[in-house]
Parts: C-alpha cells; sequence; structure tokens
C-alpha cells in the first residue's frame, strides 16, 4: 500500500473515534472564592470544550479521499 493510502486509512480511524466518541473534553480550573485569614474557600469549574463532530466528518472524508487517490 503507498504512503497515501496509509495516511488515509489513519484518518479514516481517527474520524470514526471522533464521531464515536462525541467530541467532548474538558478542563477544570479553580476558582478563589472567599480568603478569610488563614481559610481559604475555592471552587472547581469544570469548561467543556467541544472538539465536534465536524472535525471527525473533515478526517473520516479526507481519508477516504486519500485511501482512493493512493489506488491510481
Amino acid at each position: 500500500m503507498k504512503p497515501t493510502g496509509i495516511v488515509g486509512v489513519i484518518l479514516i480511524i481517527v474520524g470514526v473515534v471522533l464521531l464515536a466518541y462525541g467530541g467532548y473534553t474538558s478542563f477544570t480550573t479553580q476558582e478563589n472564592v472567599a480568603k478569610l485569614g488563614p481559610l481559604e474557600i475555592n471552587k472547581q469549574k469544570e469548561h467543556p470544550v467541544p472538539i465536534g463532530p465536524i472535525a471527525g466528518g473533515v478526517c473520516l472524508v479526507g481519508g477516504i479521499v486519500l485511501v482512493l487517490a493512493g489506488r491510481k
């Protein structure tokens, strides 16, 4: 198989995984709510970051195009 086809297969796998995963990841930040002398009250907030099914679809379509181009 040509290198173009191998990259295409990898992109197809990545695209399927992104579509199946749902495309969300998150990170947590810590915010200081109150400070009373030596006592601190902190709040942790989780922020979802959408990767998006669009990225998975683009990888999938790009992989299919590369596999087909690698056959010629």
